[in-house]
């Protein structure tokens, strides 16, 4: 599979993807919380994995610019179609991956990568890509599942049985402690690292690093 398969992926996705639910609403809610606790009203903020938009929706009234992207054009149609009913002026969206940015350097004060790690192809060299959208100083704001900290079952035999028929995306099994070894390598410095699921285990750290 490619980043074109993964697109084409999400794309045939996005409409079933809009009707499904948040697993835990709560778990979300303290995630946003989080999160707009970090972003200032004259923040210019990316937001990288979109989805249908539903995340930037929420935080993008409180930043001067919110940029929200997605690798799925299907994804930010649906997105679009969901501003044209709120009309949020700060807001717009894009069909574009952080490597495709990377010419717009240090533009942002805040970049939000959710559920998004995991599912790109190079993680390293999109971290690297993160660190040159930001400003000096600016914040990387992520949750990500873990695929290396869950039961190994689900990466070395669900996963790639759903993948062999189309019904998955690629995935990296990161562990935590790997993740968060790769944001440092890449030029941060962690400053927060919290555990929001309202239920269960939760194997999806939510990590706020600066740019050094």
């Amino acid at each position: 599979m490619s980043i074109t398969s993964d697109a084409r992926f999400w794309d045939r996705s996005s409409r079933g993807y809009a009707r499904s639910r948040i697993a835990d609403p709560n778990g979300y809610e303290r995630t946003l919380e989080r999160a707009r606790a970090h972003l200032q009203p004259g923040d210019s903020v990316l937001e990288l994995g979109c989805g249908t938009g539903t995340t930037a929706l929420r935080l993008a009234d409180g930043v001067r610019s919110y940029l929200a992207t997605d690798i799925s054009g299907g994804m930010i149609a649906i997105a679009e179609e969901k501003l044209a009913v709120e009309s949020i002026p700060a807001l717009s969206f894009r069909t574009a991956t952080a490597e495709e940015l990377v010419h717009e350097e240090g533009r942002f004060d805040a970049v939000l990568g959710f559920n998004y790690l995991h599912l790109v192809r190079n993680v390293p060299g999109t971290l690297r890509s993160i660190h040159v959208l930001l400003k000096p100083g600016g914040l990387f704001i992520s949750k990500t599942p873990c695929l290396g900290d869950m039961n190994p079952l689900i990466r070395l035999l669900a996963l790639p049985a759903m993948r062999a028929i189309g019904k998955a995306p690629h995935v990296s099994s990161l562990g935590a402690s790997a993740l968060e070894r790769l944001i440092i390598d890449a030029g941060f410095d962690v400053l927060v690292r919290e555990s929001h699921a309202s239920k269960g285990k939760d194997q999806r750290p939510y990590i706020v690093a600066r740019k050094r």
